[in-house]
């Protein structure tokens, strides 16, 4: 008998905001690939198996453009949506998105991402810094998890001190869920503007970073501004979101803060567990180009799959005891970087950012906690990247 299709489970339980949509695990639980119906009436598929994932997002038959996708959630576009703009390397496929790739790899490598701790260090120090002088309490968010890898954006694109804070603020209000579409717009097109100045400035007198060695390769103006802001809106939001939401689960979790002050083996291993844990980018999709046989399921061309990260990395086919939080895990393995041909460019960026700013936090303030109850704590709700709008946190002073 064909299945019924689904309706993608997208509400998280009240008081559990670390965990998937609950209606997830037991679509996993009896088959990994389900049967979907999308908002606009287009029948597709839920994958929510880790190997299931994991094996679409490998597979060149599933494309990532954006006007072939439906969109999982209420209130989305009726319509097709818009091709990806010039340097989004997310929504499109080969060749474009292979000469795209191959461009910037080499700009992401571990050795090379592991060069800028140093800078993660400084700025981390001058947060924690001020921090400390501010006193309990205070919005970690503002404090803390935005302007860091904030000002590591602008360490990698190359933007002058000067102009920093500027940037930091103009970020602040695109990727803030409490402002207005109309603010959100502004803001990016301000930005975007910043990064086309910074591009044409550095083919004038090009600097040792990211835009300034991307202007000794055949990509236009155009196509570098579209980098920056890829990389901007790639890295920014989804990293902030992760060292608020990880201290979040941390502090919620009495006994975890230690494998991060243990030293770096150990808080590397723990930063995988949150990355698994967390899984903030919490769906990903595709569309088959042709047809696609998965788990013995015959996947149409034009037919659209939604990848449930949260669920896949909460398989207990791949991890034992998945829904806890444990900071010694080994979790390697894990899809929150996806995977395949689109596996985040920047993920040891991030990586870098993760184990310099969690464990430096957990150090500087042993006796860190909630400033309010944990049901207190707003979360950021509808949104493509799970995360906080604040979090309050006070200490012990010296």
């Amino acid at each position: 008998m064909p299945q019924e299709p689904v309706r993608l489970p997208h509400e998280r339980a009240a008081g559990c905001p670390f965990d998937p949509p609950p209606g997830l695990a037991p679509l996993r639980d009896r088959r990994p690939l389900t049967r979907m119906r999308y908002p606009d009436g287009h029948v597709g598929w839920l994958a929510t198996g880790h190997a299931t994932v994991r094996a679409i997002t490998a597979d060149p038959r599933f494309s990532s453009r954006y006007e072939l996708m439906h969109s999982p959630l209420p209130g989305g576009p009726d319509g097709p949506l818009p091709p990806a703009p010039v340097g989004d390397l997310t929504g499109m496929d080969a060749p474009e998105h292979t000469r795209y790739r191959r461009l910037l790899a080499g700009r992401f490598t571990v050795r090379r991402m592991r060069r800028l701790a140093d800078r993660v260090e400084r700025i981390t120090t001058r947060h924690l810094d001020a921090m400390e002088r501010r006193g309990p309490a205070l919005d970690l968010v503002e404090a803390y998890a935005h302007p860091v890898p904030a000002l590591m954006i602008c360490e990698l694109l190359g933007v002058p001190e000067a102009e920093q804070d500027l940037f930091i603020r103009r970020s602040a209000t695109v990727f803030a869920p409490d402002s207005s579409p109309e603010e959100q717009v502004a803001a990016y097109i301000r930005l975007t503007e910043c990064v086309r100045e910074l591009v044409v400035a550095k083919r004038e007198h090009p600097t040792d970073d990211l835009l300034g060695d991307l202007t000794g390769t055949d990509l236009t103006d155009e196509e570098l501004a579209g980098i920056g802001g890829f990389l901007l809106a790639a890295g920014l939001d989804t990293t902030a979101a992760m060292i608020g939401l990880g201290t979040f689960a941390v502090l919620t979790h009495p006994g975890q803060a230690a494998a991060l002050r243990a030293g770096p083996e150990s808080a590397d291993g723990a930063v995988e567990e949150l990355l698994r844990y967390l899984s903030i980018a919490h769906t990903g999709a595709r569309t088959a180009l042709e047809d696609v046989t998965v788990d013995g399921q015959l996947i149409r061309a034009g037919e659209t799959v939604t990848l449930a990260i949260g669920a896949a990395n909460r398989d207990p086919a791949r991890f034992p005891d998945p829904d806890t939080l444990d900071l010694d895990r080994r979790a390697t393995g894990h899809l929150a970087f996806g995977h395949g041909a689109h596996q985040c460019l920047g993920q040891q960026l991030a990586r870098v950012e993760l184990r310099v700013a969690l464990p430096a936090l957990f150090t500087r303030f042993p006796t860190l906690r909630l400033a309010v109850p944990p049901e207190e704590v707003p979360l950021r709700v509808n949104t493509s990247v799970h995360g906080l709008l604040r979090l309050p946190v006070t200490w012990d002073e010296r």
